[in-house]
């Protein structure tokens, strides 16, 4: 199968994918294969709160709208043109996947396929549904992909290389489980905003995003701020107090009371807002519903501090204040070229 054989498989996939969105599911006549898939992917959302509480509609339709956007011939093609991909030897690569927010795994999906390699998938209990249901999609499409893509309920067996993703625990387990093969270990990361008081209340506002969507619970959500000695929480509190209706998600409240409660009852003090904690802490990941904040002295210290300690970071939000930092609301945003832990899966995958 050619490149652009599996670039046109997955533009179709972003068309269907496009048709679907909260405010209004519209079914177009030009997709492939709506009448087999349209409706049952339309219920398949409805039920994903109840297969992942995490998952409301309104976050499974965000991913999905961030896909249908990537997934354009022009997105492709600058994404593998700088790459020698044809004539590759098919490899079989395993996949074990996180479930944390919607699709997660999806990029390391699209990648391996791409490349031309198989796909062994070992789906997180906590996404169970998503992506098979895709995979299931562009088989309709090209049913040659249906030799290429195995989801694997038991243990994993005969592959050539693996991308792991998972906590820095099961790192460690990951690490010495698959120490014979080529791998990428993915690890615990977080990500970080930059501030320093001259933020409009746009960016603010766009800075929530980065913070609420997905409830925070992935690795490119905003769990630490970093501000001046001297910076006053007032104004962010009151941008962000767009994102209130947060607590009326059950499993988010409880998040927050609970959190709230074993940082009071441990004497540590916290800014609140009836939604989001935020306490001064060194540490990079806080827990749902908190974010945690440290002051800094100069930029200069603190973009060297970055810089040390860049195997905690995901990624980096400010006003330009950093380098390679991105805009305020870009986090959930990335492009098929923004690669996890900035490890380059393409590149991994031609060398195996």
């Amino acid at each position: 199968m050619t490149l652009e054989t599996k670039k046109s498989v997955f533009v179709e996939l972003g068309k269907f994918l496009s048709q679907f969105s909260q405010d209004n599911d519209s079914k177009k006549t030009s997709v492939l294969y709506n009448d087999l898939f349209f409706e049952e992917f339309i219920n398949l959302i409805k039920l994903s709160q109840s297969h992942n509480g995490w998952y409301t509609p309104e976050h499974v339709y965000f991913s999905i709208q961030s896909w249908a956007k990537a997934l354009t011939e022009d997105n492709l093609t600058k994404w593998t043109s700088v790459y020698a991909i044809e004539n590759i030897k098919a490899k079989n690569v395993a996949l074990i996947l996180a479930g944390n927010i919607p699709l997660v795994g999806f990029h390391d999906f699209l990648t391996v396929l791409m490349t031309g390699h198989n796909v062994l998938i070992k789906t997180s209990s906590n996404d169970q549904h998503l992506l098979p249901f895709l995979a299931k999609y562009i088989i309709a499409i090209e049913p040659e992909l249906a030799e290429k893509i195995t989801f694997v309920e038991g243990k994993l067996e005969n592959f050539d290389a693996v991308i792991a993703t998972g906590s820095n625990n099961t790192a460690r387990y990951f690490e010495y489980y698959f120490k014979g093969k080529p791998s990428i270990i993915r690890k615990n990361r977080n990500s970080v905003a930059v501030l320093n008081g001259s933020e409009s209340k746009e960016q603010l506002i766009a800075l929530g995003e980065d913070i609420f969507r997905y409830f925070g619970l992935g690795c490119r959500n905003v769990s630490k701020l970093f501000v001046p000695k001297d910076y006053i929480f007032d104004p962010f509190f009151e941008a962000i107090f767009e994102y209130q209706d947060v607590i009326h998600y059950e499993k988010y409240a409880n998040n927050y009371d609970y959190n709230k409660a074993v940082f009071l009852m441990s004497n540590f003090k916290l800014l609140d807002n009836g939604f989001l904690t935020l306490k001064e802490d060194s540490s990079y990941a806080s827990p749902i519903s908190s974010v945690f904040y440290e002051r800094y002295e100069t930029i200069a210290d603190l973009q060297q501090r970055l810089i040390n300690e860049k195997e905690q970071i995901q990624c980096i939000v400010s006003n330009g204040l950093v380098q390679n930092s991105i805009a305020f609301g870009e986090t959930q945003n990335p492009q098929l070229w923004d690669y996890a832990d900035n490890v380059d899966t393409i590149s991994f995958l031609l060398t195996i």
